[in-house]
């Protein structure tokens, strides 16, 4: 009981009161059928505006029409590849595996487990978390409309038109999908992005014979009807969440007003959005550009947004408090200097859902740069590379500029440390957390040489699957740092919870005839805290590091260093490692597993290192 107190108190001091009874009181909402009546299943029909009266509006958007985009028609065999699958219903999920979806029940059911939901079931009745459903995101993924893009792009280089192929998958989802029944309306940035993404369609296709007057006007009143179902849930994730979803549904909101304008209660939406995504962009970019989620995929998304909402506003004239520019630009220097030039990757680090939201070019979604320099663009009309994706955002003749890694990058703020040396990265996580972290892996080291990730993080694969895949994949021992007695460095919770933050975290990067590395943390509350020091030296051109962990309070506890290697380069790479009384460790080696797209597991390999005593100190040789 003592215990469990502990770990109540512990909670409430990391979340907030705010947060408790907010959850409080969203469940006695759902226990008792509130939702039901605030959100009702098929509610009438609502007209705004006519098709031609629309078409007429010039209502600024990225793009005015399909005949107007400004781009050279290249046809690539990869787009007419993804393109072809699609017109099957052989949809692309997260960038990286493919499904055959049956037509008939291509929205409720999940093609990863077979499950079919209940679609006369209101949303609030849908348990986000369900074993027999298996992860509620395969589900939603095509019903996020983010695989139009590759229509879309086919359209163009092609001279085709696939506007009525579009516009009819829009309108089966309408059919299938009575408002508030079923999973697609279980979150609302789901919601929030298909509307992004079906008026990126609509203007696209603006001027198609397939897009007639009722199929518009049934279009509209579902997108005012998802609208509504945003605001009045605005505040789960807002309070609940706190994350790139609120800044999600808090900019479709304030865009609602400049993108549907005809609706009378966009203006009240617009500006509550406005005051509230600003709001979140202030809290979730921290002051030295590192972002809350301690992930680097979320990150991007976040960029993503950042470039819509700063296209628009510039297309209607208007400005954004200059924090959120300041923010973005942070942002944008942090994501700068973690990428790997050569790859265009950055770490797979932190929490990896597959999210691309708005995909422009060919680009593999592990590629970073496309979107990088989208935003740079939006910032300042500057890019470093050219791409096709300025054009899709009304954004043409860049200055093309060179952007040269810092050779030393400290973010002390969200905790990351980066050497970058003539093709070769070096990078560090050490940081105290002040807002909810995904996975316990403090003091990761990952490195990167010629464009190839050597010592890799290995990503999140699923978030609703066995317990040991996710005690793999966001544990301390799933990345490259330190356990003790096989413990993770904070108490792992339900679902997306952890005890015991880490509070107490420091570290300095300094080069003097070496780079230097030093940091340390309090962690392991549940073994009675424990410091964990780690110093990474490396000598300016040679691929060779050596890493000293040392632990206090270890007595009879054993520690276990952990190294995470792509196996196509296993034999380039060397360990030797001794302990605190000199004894050469031998090393353990398994097969684990390593995820680089979401849902799909590769094959990593994971060596450890074992001692009972204080320290581990390891030379690491890769042979390039």
């Amino acid at each position: 009981m003592l215990n469990k107190a502990i770990l109540i108190v512990d909670f409430v001091s990391n979340m907030g009161w705010r947060y408790i009874n907010f959850r409080v009181g969203h469940l006695i909402q759902v226990k008792l059928g509130w939702f039901q009546k605030k959100f009702p299943a098929s509610p009438p029909h609502k007209s705004f505006i006519t098709l031609n009266d629309w078409q007429q509006s010039q209502i600024p958007f990225l793009i005015n029409s399909k005949e107007a985009i400004e781009l050279d028609k290249n046809l690539s065999e990869s787009l007419e590849s993804r393109f072809r699958e699609s017109l099957k219903n052989n949809i692309t999920f997260f960038s990286s595996q493919q499904f055959q979806l049956d037509k008939e029940t291509q929205w409720s059911v999940n093609p990863s487990s077979g499950h079919q939901y209940d679609m006369t079931k209101h949303w609030s009745q849908i348990p986000d978390l369900s074993k027999e459903a298996g992860d509620i995101k395969f589900v939603w993924e095509k019903a996020r409309f983010s695989y139009l893009y590759d229509i879309l792009r086919y359209d163009h280089h092609s001279g085709s038109d696939q506007s009525r192929f579009v516009l009819s998958e829009i309108e089966d989802f309408i059919d299938s999908n009575p408002i508030n029944l079923g999973p697609q309306y279980k979150c609302s940035q789901e919601i929030s992005l298909r509307v992004l993404n079906w008026t990126y369609a609509i203007h696209f296709y603006k001027h198609s014979e397939a897009l007639t007057p009722v199929l518009f006007d049934k279009i509209i009143n579902s997108i005012y009807w998802q609208l509504y179902h945003v605001r009045e849930n605005i505040h789960f994730s807002r309070i609940a969440v706190r994350n790139n979803h609120a800044i999600t549904e808090s900019l479709m909101l304030y865009v609602s007003g400049l993108l549907f304008p005809f609706i009378p209660e966009t203006q009240k939406w617009s500006k509550e959005g406005l005051k509230w995504f600003e709001q979140e962009i202030d809290y979730q970019i921290y002051e030295d550009g590192t972002f809350l989620q301690y992930s680097m995929n979320y990150h991007r998304v976040v960029v993503q947004l950042l470039t819509w909402a700063i296209r628009l506003n510039d297309l209607n004239g208007l400005r954004f408090r200059e924090s959120v520019y300041t923010k973005a630009q942070k942002s944008l220097d942090f994501l700068d200097a973690c990428l790997d030039e050569n790859s265009g990757s950055l770490p797979n680090y932190g929490s990896n859902d597959g999210a691309l939201f708005f995909k422009f070019t060919d680009l593999d979604y592990r590629d970073y740069t496309s979107q990088l320099d989208d935003l740079r663009m939006a910032l300042h009309n500057e890019a470093v590379l050219p791409s096709e994706s300025f054009a899709w955002y009304g954004m043409s003749e860049p200055r093309f500029v060179d952007h040269p890694q810092p050779e030393l990058a400290s973010f002390e703020i969200g905790g990351y440390y980066i050497i970058n040396e003539n093709k070769v990265k070096t990078f560090i996580r050490c940081g105290a957390y002040k807002d909810r972290p995904a996975q316990a892996d403090n003091l990761h080291l990952d490195i990167w040489v010629n464009g190839i990730n050597y010592l890799w993080d290995n990503g999140s694969y699923k978030y609703n699957t066995e317990d040991r895949y996710i005690k793999h994949f966001t544990g301390t021992a799933g990345h490259n740092t330190v356990t003790i007695n096989d413990n993770d460095q904070m108490l792992k919770g339900g679902r997306f919870i952890w005890y015991h933050w880490i509070k107490k975290a420091k570290a300095s990067l300094t080069k003097n005839s070496n780079y230097i590395f030093d940091g340390s943390m309090d962690a392991y509350i549940q073994l009675g805290t424990i410091n964990h020091n780690r110093r990474v030296e490396k000598t300016p051109g040679i691929l060779e590091w050596n890493i000293t962990d040392k632990v206090s309070s270890n007595q009879n506890q054993e520690i276990k260093q952990h190294w995470h290697i792509n196996p196509l380069v296993q034999e380039s790479i060397t360990f030797v490692a001794i302990d605190a009384e000199g004894k050469k460790l031998l090393p353990t080696v398994e097969e684990k597993w390593y995820s680089s797209y979401y849902g799909v597991k590769e094959k990593s390999i994971a060596l450890s290192f074992s001692t009972l005593s204080t320290s581990i100190a390891t030379q690491l040789i890769i042979k390039a």
